[in-house]
């Protein structure tokens, strides 16, 4: 079990860094914009390996309220880069 851990923590960590140059390099908002959300996306199975890692299951609730938080950010970033949110002047 311990070497698929590792494993599974090496995909991992090969994922974010080429999200991360995605998110850096990314031609045009919306593909940053993607990035970004499968960024968030990972970082949710990440801090569930953490719970696993130090056995603490305080961490599985942070990533449950993350995930939840992270639709929502992307979700409205989204709606803000569509053009689609209202004008707060009138």
């Amino acid at each position: 079990m311990r070497v698929l851990q590792i494993a599974a923590l090496v995909l991992l960590g090969a994922s974010l860094v080429l999200l991360l140059l995605r998110l850096w390099a990314g031609p045009s908002r919306a593909d940053r914009l993607v990035a970004a959300d499968a960024f968030s996306v990972l970082a949710i199975p990440g801090l569930a390996w953490l719970a696993l890692y130090l056995e603490q299951g305080i961490y599985l609730d942070v990533a449950l309220v993350y995930g939840a938080l992270a639709f929502v950010g992307v979700v409205t970033v989204a709606r803000v880069l569509e053009g689609g949110h209202r004008d707060l002047d009138r």
